[in-house]
């Protein structure tokens, strides 16, 4: 577990805790959130690919759905022949259920340590992790714009990823509506778009308002992501 642990702060924590120094000593300003911003643009362009496989996958099995749910009202009774029918379906359309999941898994670990880079990052210790080349930034003023103090919660900042997690899954939905007689899956996934964004307004609240800039941050450039690769797919 030491293993792991040192391994992950030496490939992750420590160098992305070294570029966000770097942005922040370097970039007009010295302004902590356009650091954050910037490192996070950064991130998600070096992981474009594996984001536009997960979205064309998501929307690949979104036009399946009224396949799967004929293939669910028929075989209703026998669940083992649904199965086998909704696993031929993927097969017939060269569809991996799955492939959606594998970007989201391999960009995590990069996540976590975005996420504990904006959390402890501003910590005076944490500067003993820094690179023999980067500069001792001093005290780090941890304000966005002079306006909001990224070390402390911020309401603002909260509820505004909250509405952009809304929008993203909104637009990652199947555009047909859901009827009532529609199966627990669908009426989930409805439920979801209005729990997760007030889950994550919650959560937010209660930390750094660093990371919920690197949420709203995140949130916006998947949208325009996802905007994008659909346009080029309906041309």
């Amino acid at each position: 577990m030491n293993f792991l642990s040192t391994a992950f702060n030496i490939v992750l924590y420590q160098p992305l805790l070294n570029i966000l120094v770097l942005l922040y000593l370097y970039l007009p300003g010295h302004d902590f959130g356009v650091a954050i911003i910037v490192l996070t643009v950064l991130t998600k362009l070096i992981f474009y690919p594996l984001g536009v496989k997960a979205i064309k996958s998501q929307r690949a099995l979104s036009t399946l759905q009224p396949k799967i749910k004929e293939i669910q009202e028929k075989y209703k009774d026998d669940k083992e022949q649904q199965t086998k029918e909704i696993m031929t379906l993927y097969k017939t359309e060269k569809i991996n259920p799955f492939s959606g999941c594998l970007p989201i898994l391999i960009q995590l670990p990069v996540l976590i340590a975005l996420y504990r880079v904006f959390w402890f990052g501003l910590k005076p210790e944490q500067m003993t992790l820094l690179y023999s080349f980067v500069p001792l930034p001093g005290t780090i003023n941890p304000s966005f714009l002079g306006i909001i103090n990224l070390a402390e919660p911020n309401i603002i900042l909260a509820i505004l990823a909250g509405v952009l997690q809304f929008i993203q899954i909104r637009k990652s939905m199947p555009t047909t509506k859901i009827k009532k007689d529609s199966g627990v899956s669908e009426h989930m996934q409805k439920q979801m778009q209005y729990f997760m964004p007030i889950f994550m307004i919650v959560i937010l609240f209660r930390l750094p308002s660093a990371i919920g800039l690197y949420w709203v941050t995140t949130t916006i450039f998947t949208i325009v992501q996802q905007y994008v690769i659909l346009k080029k797919e309906k041309i």
